[in-house]
């Protein structure tokens, strides 16, 4: 072609070699306006064709493609081919090889741009899955668009310097230390991201808890290299994939499958409030309609025993008696076993009294709530514990608290009159 073209320019009486740029310059510029020209068709008819066809399609798959742009990546191949086979256009030398090694290297970078494309695609199908928050695939996505990436730019790179590509890696493997420090946290996130979907550690939407990283929220990406996390206060932590293999953190996924919730809190008794319980003590219990059976199976109890060990007098440290705190102890059991919103069966229910301390006797409630909502519960806890402090004073007892300023001036103040 470009002899042709050669044989045309002769009549203008140029020198030779002038002839023959010419005849390279108007190829390249042909060349180069039917690769935009074929570009610009492809985008406004064929692709435009592929769009309508998809859009009437009744699979969701296909709107992900065009979404993604893998259609309009592929569409840039076009010019690249044009280009590659229109070198053969020119003399068989140095020029066409370096046109064709060219057009090669934007061949390779169109189709590793295109799988780019393809893979976010296919993830963004593979959410649209319920077990897909289970099972993320987004680091190993990832590491798949590395590889490619790193290939084509291996091909490319190669076909520039028109090497063999097996030459080229082969050259790089002396440079394998470099790579290795390189893409360090690429494999470490690699490895890491294997090991938490095989065991199941982290899903998108868990409560993660991790608070070297001030991290206390909810899951909402898992990548190769990072894992963010959305904490309560609308901040966004993100944390290194591989330090949840290094790092220990709480997952409350358990309690949120459970169904349950636990409120493990104590009402820190005044040790000098609790008494043994006299006659008129039990006759106010007795009008508690959650104390009632216990009364009545407990004083025949302690009348039995008393009477079966010769217990006589009125000194109420001989024998059995019941307390006051006993008795609100079991108060606080019947009245968390009526409630509506407290499990009864399948979790720890406890109500039991620790070791005294300086700040009183601890009575601790272990039991939980059959509503997870972080709201919710915190409602169901606050009118459990509302409710218990305003019946401590029913049964006799006082709750400890620690003497606050007003406290230490109404003490020291003398009496008036």
């Amino acid at each position: 072609m470009v002899e042709m073209l050669y044989t045309w320019l002769d009549p203008l009486g140029l020198p030779d070699e002038g002839d023959r740029a010419l005849a390279v310059g108007i190829m390249s510029a042909a060349l180069l306006v039917v690769c935009i020209l074929a570009n610009t068709v492809t985008k406004s008819l064929i692709l435009r064709l592929v769009h309508k066809i998809v859009a009437k399609t009744r699979i969701t798959w296909d709107d992900q493609l065009v979404e993604r742009g893998v259609f309009t990546r592929l569409s840039h191949l076009v010019p690249g081919l044009i280009l590659y086979y229109g070198a053969l256009l020119f003399p068989a030398d140095g020029f066409t090889n370096w046109l064709q090694r060219m057009a090669l290297a934007y061949i390779v970078i169109c189709v590793a741009w295109s799988v780019h494309s393809l893979l976010n695609a296919v993830h963004d199908i593979y959410k649209q899955f319920e077990f897909s928050t289970s099972r993320p695939i987004t680091g190993y996505v990832q590491t798949v668009q590395l590889a490619v990436w790193i290939a084509a730019a291996v091909f490319a790179i190669a076909s520039l310097l028109n090497k063999s590509p097996a030459g080229f890696l082969t050259g790089l493997g002396a440079l394998s230390a470099v790579l290795m420090l390189v893409f360090r946290d690429s494999i470490m996130g690699l490895v890491a991201g294997i090991q938490i979907t095989a065991n199941d550690m982290v899903r998108i939407g868990d409560w993660l808890e991790m608070p070297r990283f001030g991290a206390d929220g909810d899951v909402i990406d898992i990548t190769l290299h990072t894992v963010k996390i959305r904490n309560w206060d609308k901040t966004i932590s993100t944390i290194p994939t591989h330090a949840l293999i290094n790092e220990s953190f709480k997952n409350w996924r358990g309690m949120q499958e459970s169904g349950g919730r636990r409120i493990k809190r104590s009402l820190m008794i005044d040790l000098q409030s609790v008494s043994f319980c006299d006659d008129e003590m039990l006759a106010r219990f007795e009008k508690v309609a959650y104390l009632k059976d216990y009364l009545r199976e407990r004083t025949q109890e302690v009348e039995t025993w008393n009477q079966e060990h010769q217990v006589e007098g009125d000194c109420p440290i001989n024998g059995r008696r019941l307390t006051n705190l006993g008795t609100f102890r079991a108060y606080v059991e019947a009245y968390l076993h009526h409630h509506p919103k407290i499990h009864q069966e399948g979790m720890t229910f406890l109500v039991r009294q620790l070791a005294p301390t300086e700040k009183g006797v601890p009575l601790e409630i272990y039991v939980f709530t059959n509503d997870i909502r972080w709201v919710v519960y915190e409602g169901i806890q606050a009118d459990i514990f509302d409710h218990f402090f305003a019946a401590i004073p029913w049964f006799d007892l006082k709750l400890f608290q620690t003497p606050a300023g007003a406290d230490v001036r109404e003490a020291l103040t003398p009496p008036q009159g």
